[in-house]
């Protein structure tokens, strides 16, 4: 955000007009303390989406062909890719999706090698820990905040090992309270997957995107329920909001 962009944003915000402001205007100042580290798409760069049903988004997982529509899936991996591509016509990027809907932390293990370290990403985004809490609520799966960790960082470990110079980002769990699957029983113990996430990053030295602040801001225009269905899986809108907090993370 540029210094003009932020006065006119703080100005909004003070005449009480947050409900009139772009999705641009609503990632921003959710973002504005965070100061990402951005990251650079040099020529050639390939580039990763993982995590869950989130990235997923109904991906054509027969379709291993970078840049391919199907194959991105209908959310914010799709989104956020053709934006790049569109801004990078002559970097010839190849941007792949690999999300799996579902997915914890050592399910993403599981499928490393294969769906991570054969593609040799310059960039690796992963966004997961959602399903690590909420499948814990339905007795399918044992897991604890413990595992989050210990499983998030032996998988980091392994690609810095195998991929040294790779750029991470790591995307927040979030959940919008209230609608629908995300009840009191989510709290606080969620709240503690949040906070794993953003120190893994810090450890790791990758990107953090604070998805949960961009939909705490994003209901001061919309209601939950705008930009999600379930309080978990966004909306076309919030898949467009997710988009646009990651883009915030490249130069």
């Amino acid at each position: 955000m540029t210094s003009s962009n932020r006065r006119n944003f703080l100005r909004n915000v003070s005449l009480g007009t947050f409900a009139a402001l772009s999705i641009p205007d609503i990632v921003a100042a959710a973002i504005v303390t965070e100061k990402p580290k951005k990251i650079t798409l040099k020529n050639e760069s390939v580039v990763l989406f993982q995590g869950d049903s989130i990235t997923d988004a109904g991906r054509k997982r027969d379709n291993d062909q970078p840049n391919a529509g199907g194959a991105l899936g209908g959310g914010y991996a799709l989104m956020a890719a053709s934006t790049l591509l569109l801004k990078n016509a002559g970097k010839n990027l190849k941007i792949y999706n690999k999300g799996i809907s579902g997915n914890k932390v050592f399910q993403l293990a599981e499928r490393w090698d294969i769906d991570c370290l054969v593609i040799k990403p310059d960039v690796l985004s992963i966004l997961v820990g959602v399903n690590d809490f909420w499948h814990t609520l339905n007795g399918n799966y044992k897991g604890t905040i413990k595992n989050y960790r210990e499983d998030y960082e032996k998988l980091l470990a392994n690609t810095k090992q195998q991929l040294p110079d790779v750029q991470l980002i790591i995307g927040e769990p979030f959940a919008v309270k209230g609608v629908k699957a995300v009840d009191e029983k989510w709290y606080p113990a969620f709240d503690e997957y949040r906070v794993a996430a953003r120190e893994i990053a810090e450890k790791y030295q990758a990107t953090f995107i604070p998805y949960q602040s961009v939909f705490d801001k994003a209901q001061k225009s919309a209601p939950g329920s705008y930009w999600t269905g379930d309080g978990v899986h966004p909306s076309v809108a919030g898949a467009q909001l997710m988009a646009e907090a990651w883009l915030q993370c490249v130069k």
